[in-house]
């Protein structure tokens, strides 16, 4: 009041002064809440802490908390977050499998390597390394691990957690974890702790790769055989994170062996008299320990002077001298390299966990150069880089056979010369992709050739694309082709069409085409040798292209090959391409019409067998797809048909049947021996079993119901290996039994199924020489016949099971579960001889349209009696009355003289291979008369002893 200012003004109302102040005083308060803000600015965005230590000192910097984030902080401080320990639980193994591939290396092995990639298991902590030439073998390596893990343990990957290095992300192995449902997990970019089991594991290993080296002072160049070594003794190692157990113990719950470990890189003297050049030579030469064998129980020691590596059991070692710290053995640098085509190949069986250089014998006396240590491990439609196996642990090596030990310079050369049967060739893997192939001069030249055969043939014609199309896709396909001595061949790039997208009645209407039946195929060859007429092969090159399209079909210009000035346009296809629904079909027409315009005429037994008769002269023609046959009484009219064929079609003679339908066919002084000897290998390859030991019969002696009867964790691979050995009866009948019964597991096999197909498997790996001989030596037509009553233990049904000889050569076989239960033996063996008789009449209709006609009745072999009699006495009772079908058809038969039942002893009865487990003698002694040269007193029927047989008419 003192001052005469005036304070507040407002209305009165009453008495009372009404009153409105705007409070000056909030604009300072808020001015003062972004003092923090601004002094954080003012000292470059110092720490929250540090601002907050300094405000203690300087009241004039206010400092009051504050939530809001500061974005410049964020930009300029990024940085990654803490990382918290792994809470990750594994209760078994492959549940996880951790992966990372190291590389490239400065230096290049020997063998040619400079990457190498990791598997650990998480549960066990066990860690697989394969090297690798370049990274795009990954996914080889990858798919062959997987298999190996589903052999060996029953397994499959749940997980598998990498880094997002592209040989991980790119589509075939995505392609390929999704197929298999194998979870992918990958770590963000720049996120390597993400991936730390993996990435420690690499470092790990690289810290004993050096220490290996470096206490050696062994040349850089042999990094390989160090990182083998490294990864034998990691195995071997206690491990914090698994309580000090080993990864050995961890994932085969047994202690490993240390008895056999020796110090890397130091003196040693293997055992080498097969290679003393006279009695007076010494025995052995200084070596170098470079580690152990990887599917051998032995050593391998490197030579410096000659870069060879001898695998031996037989080795002295010095541990307290390493020959690499004095130079004046190293006549090599380091810069020795292996060529390509000596690379070994991925092995994934790895080697036992006990080596020992124990007495000698001489089943051991083995050394193997580097280049053939492995055997090759291929999977059909999956084939593998080259590369190294891992030191893991495995089933049991079979017992190698007493042979001298080899080894290969680095000029190839072999001394001595004995084969060994564990040298293999390498096999590069066929591309799978257009980007795969494009990168190799032999791929590239094989799709250019077959595109230009195309272009050639007028295949197809550009034309604008229009609305409402169906227009297909088209893929390369890639196959190396091999001669029948397993030498390159050719390789072979093929356009397909992508025929799953057609629609029936636009796309296509008809389908069937007739292939060649392979008993026709068998009956052809035998009555070739009988009367010692030459068997001439042809090829079809692009066979399908000579069919005419009828149908209006739109096609993907193919990749690779795109029209430049029209890269739009899509192809309307003029012939049958390969992929396509009707093109076997189109082909075969097309083939068959030309055919009957020289005279020809279809087989009424087989539509793929076509006869040429005219005066003396008979031609046969059988045709399986584009692969031909020809053989016949007169050579000229022979060479004027082949003529005429290779001007209408673009055709390869082949000359002397060697290889059919990927049979071998080997002549001898007898006749022709067919094997599949390298499809076996493939199958076992595929199977990861090419090391497993061999067992004498095929057949797993126990029941359905007894084992392991979990369900197996890979069903695919079970089809997968089963159908294959469907393929390999055509020349093995003596596995028949035993794939028709694993064949009925298919649709859910369980472990112990699985362990059945090891059981074949297994024998197959010590048969694979073995094959089907045929030969000429008679036209007579006979047949042994039996059943197993009530033999299936799940259902009762009986097994029928039967083999047709002509002359004494087996030509078909069947092994086949009844439909019906039968209530007797007497009523399953009939039924068994009602099924054997169709197969008869066909081949008795067969054999005359070939001018062979069986003038006599067919003589059938059956064990029982009871069977005999009904077939031949017209009786009818309760027990049988509900056969009458068979019973009248058997008899018509009889009464049309077109078959005789005999009698024959069980203990003579072939038949019996193909219908019960047997005993390993009596397989044995059945097996070899069928698989094996035999003569004609093998087949009781051709002796026709009286004394043994019982005839009806």
């Amino acid at each position: 009041m003192k001052s005469k200012r005036l304070l507040l003004h407002g209305p009165c109302h009453n008495g009372l002064y009404s009153v409105s102040s705007t409070k000056p005083q909030d604009l300072a308060l808020l001015s003062i809440q972004t003092v923090p803000n601004l002094w954080h600015s003012r000292l470059g965005h110092p720490a929250a802490a540090i601002l907050n230590r300094l405000s203690v000192n300087n009241n004039h910097i206010h400092n009051k908390s504050h939530n809001t984030m500061c974005t410049t902080c964020q930009l300029a401080k990024s940085k990654q977050l803490y990382f918290p320990t792994s809470v990750t639980t594994t209760t078994k193994p492959f549940e996880l499998v951790h992966s990372d591939v190291w590389g490239p290396s400065h230096t290049t092995s020997i063998q040619g390597y400079r990457y190498f990639v990791t598997f650990i298991d998480d549960y066990s902590r066990f860690c697989w390394v394969f090297p690798l030439t370049q990274k795009s073998e990954f996914f080889h390596v990858f798919v062959n691990f997987h298999k190996f893990v589903q052999v060996h343990f029953n397994a499959n990957i749940c997980t598998i957690r990498t880094d997002g290095g592209g040989e991980y992300l790119n589509k075939n192995f995505k392609l390929y974890c999704k197929t298999w449902g194998i979870f992918h997990q990958y770590m963000c970019p720049y996120t390597s702790a993400q991936n730390g089991v993996a990435e420690r594991k690499n470092r790990h290993i690289l810290e004993t790769i050096r220490s290996l080296l470096i206490q050696s002072n062994t040349p850089h160049t042999l990094w390989v055989e160090a990182l083998h070594t490294a990864i034998h003794l990691i195995n071997r190692l206690p491990t914090v994170t698994i309580q000090y157990k080993t990864p050995f113990e961890m994932l085969y719950q047994k202690l490993p062996s240390y008895t056999h470990l020796k110090t890397f890189g130091c003196l040693c003297f293997p055992w080498l008299k097969p290679y003393s050049k006279s009695k007076l030579s010494p025995l052995s030469i200084p070596c170098v320990f470079v580690g152990y064998a990887l599917n051998q129980k032995g050593f391998r020691c490197f030579d410096p002077n000659t870069q060879r590596i001898f695998v031996s059991r037989h080795v002295i070692f010095n541990e307290t001298k390493f020959p690499f710290q004095d130079q004046s053995l190293q006549t090599h640098k380091n810069n020795h390299r292996v060529p390509e085509n000596q690379i070994p190949p991925l092995l994934l069986v790895p080697t036992s966990s006990v080596i020992t250089a124990g007495n000698p014998t001489n089943n051991s006396n083995l050394a193997i150069p580097s280049q053939v240590t492995q055997l090759h491990s291929n999977f059909p439609n999956s084939s593998i880089s080259p590369t190294e196996t891992s030191q893991a642990p495995s089933v049991p090596v079979k017992n190698l056979r007493s042979h001298k030990m080899q080894t290969r310079s680095q000029a190839g050369i072999l001394k001595p010369k004995p084969v060994f049967d564990l040298t293999h060739q390498v096999i590069t893997p066929d591309p799978t992709s257009y980007k795969e192939a494009v990168k190799h001069e032999h791929w590239r030249q094989a799709m250019s050739h077959e595109y230009q055969a195309l272009q050639s043939q007028g295949t197809w014609t550009l034309v604008p694309p229009t609305d409402n199309q169906n227009i297909l896709g088209c893929k390369w396909t890639y196959r190396t082709k091999y001669k029948s001595d397993g030498t390159l061949a050719r390789h072979k790039a093929r356009l397909v069409a992508l025929g799953y997208n057609q629609e029936f009645g636009i796309d296509y209407i008809e389908t069937f085409s007739p292939v060649a039946k392979i008993t026709t195929v068998r009956v052809l060859l035998i009555l070739a040798l009988h009367h010692q007429w030459a068997i001439h092969q042809l090829d079809v090159s692009n066979a399908f292209l000579h069919g005419e399209l009828s149908e209006t079909v739109f096609m993907k210009q193919p990749i690779g090959f795109v029209d430049n000035q029209h890269p739009t346009y899509v192809c309307k296809l003029n012939k049958a391409l390969y992929g396509l629904k009707q093109a076997p079909r189109k082909w075969f027409e097309m083939l068959i019409g030309f055919l009957h315009q020289l005279e020809f005429t279809t087989s009424h037994s087989d539509p793929s067998l076509l006869i040429y008769r005219k005066d003396t002269s008979k031609v046969y023609v059988l045709i399986y797809v584009d692969d031909i046959i020809v053989t016949g009484n007169n050579s000229s009219v022979i060479t004027q048909l082949l003529e005429q064929l290779q001007h209408k079609f673009k055709m390869r003679k082949l000359g002397s049947l060697n290889q059919f339908l990927g049979i071998t066919v080997t002549h001898t002084p007898t006749g022709m021996f067919l094997q599949q000897t390298r499809y076996a290998e493939d199958i076992l390859a595929r199977a990861g079993m090419q090391n497993s030991k061999p067992v004498s019969t095929p057949c797993c002696i126990k029941k359905a119901s007894e084992g392991n009867t979990e369900l197996f964790s890979n069903p695919q691979l079970y089809r997968q290996l089963i159908g294959a050995l469907q393929y390999l009866t055509l020349t093995h009948p003596d596995i028949s039994y035993a794939v028709n019964r694993a064949c009925q597991q298919m649709h859910q096999p369980r472990i112990n199924d699985f362990d059945a197909l090891k059981q074949i498997l297994r024998y197959i790996r010590g048969t694979t020489q073995f094959g089907l001989p045929i030969n000429g030596s008679s036209l007579t037509l006979q047949s042994n016949v039996d059943s197993d009553w009530a033999g299936d233990h799940t259902d009762r049904k009986s097994t029928t099971g039967y083999c047709n000889f002509l002359g004494t050569s087996l030509i078909s076989w069947s092994v086949k579960k009844q439909t019906t239960i039968a209530r007797s033996s007497t009523e399953a063996e009939y039924r068994a001889i009602a099924l054997v008789t169709t197969e008869i009449i066909w081949l008795r209709r067969l054999l005359h349209e070939l001018d062979c006609p069986q003038l006599e009745p067919t003589k059938f072999y059956c064990d029982n009696t009871s069977a005999i009699a009904l077939a031949n006495n017209p009786v009818y009772h309760a027990r049988t009355k509900h056969i009458e079908i068979d019973c009248h058809f058997i008899r018509d038969c009889i009464k049309n003289h077109s078959i005789q039942v005999h009698h024959i002893s069980t203990k003579d009865q072939l038949a019996d291979l193909f219908t019960k487990y047997l005993s390993v003698t009596r397989f044995k002694l059945l097996a070899h008369k069928l698989i094996n040269p035999i003569d004609s007193s093998v087949c009781q029927g051709v002796l026709g002893d009286k004394n043994k047989t019982q005839t009806t008419s």
